[in-house]
């Protein structure tokens, strides 16, 4: 794990205008953002797909043009990676369903290879959907699932990225799986949660 106060500075070096800062601060965490890509491809696709690279390439170059964002903590800028790779796979599923209604096929060159698998972009775009909707409901629940699902971060990670405590991300991570598991299956009870 990337040195806290190293991470905090280069942020804020980061926000002053620093490129550099950026390009110091990927190296230092490159490694957990890839660890976070390749979780949520795993998730999304065949373990052994090509596109963890992808993943991590295409989420830090939404990150880098976030320049007026106040950073404040590492918790932070892993809260932002999370979203950008929710973005960025929405965009594949989105991009497969405009293929499946006769969007048009073209050769795809492998460095942009399928991010999402077709059969499971359905289901990404059902939960983006509901997490919309959630979001709006309790913004608090959304960053708690954004965290924890799209980021893969610990409970402790998404109390320092979301600024509450552990607790209250164990409750509301408990709570906002019922609530979207609920709406995706139109009422079916929520499996079991794994520890």
């Amino acid at each position: 794990m990337a040195d806290v106060d190293t991470v905090a500075s280069l942020l804020l070096e980061w926000r002053h205008g620093s490129r550099e800062a950026m390009d110091r601060l990927l190296a230092l965490v490159y490694d957990e953002l890839r660890e976070l890509a390749r979780r949520q491809r795993f998730r999304w696709r065949d373990p052994d797909a090509p596109g963890t690279t992808s993943l991590l390439h295409e989420a830090y170059l939404k990150l880098v043009d976030q320049t007026q964002i106040d950073w404040q903590s590492r918790g932070q800028f892993f809260y932002l990676a999370s979203l950008a790779m929710r973005n960025v796979l929405v965009d594949n599923a989105r991009r497969h369903q405009r293929q499946k209604r006769g969007g048009g096929q073209r050769a795809v060159p492998i460095d942009e290879a399928e991010l999402v698998s077709r059969e499971r972009g359905d289901e990404l775009l059902a939960l983006d959907e509901a997490l919309d909707r959630l979001s709006e409901r309790d913004p608090e629940l959304a960053r708690i699932v954004d965290c924890r699902f799209f980021g893969g971060l610990t409970v402790e990670e998404t109390a320092d990225a979301t600024g509450v405590s552990p607790a209250t991300v164990k409750r509301g991570w408990k709570a906002a799986r019922v609530l979207l598991f609920d709406e995706m299956r139109g009422g079916a009870p929520a499996p079991p949660e794994p520890e």
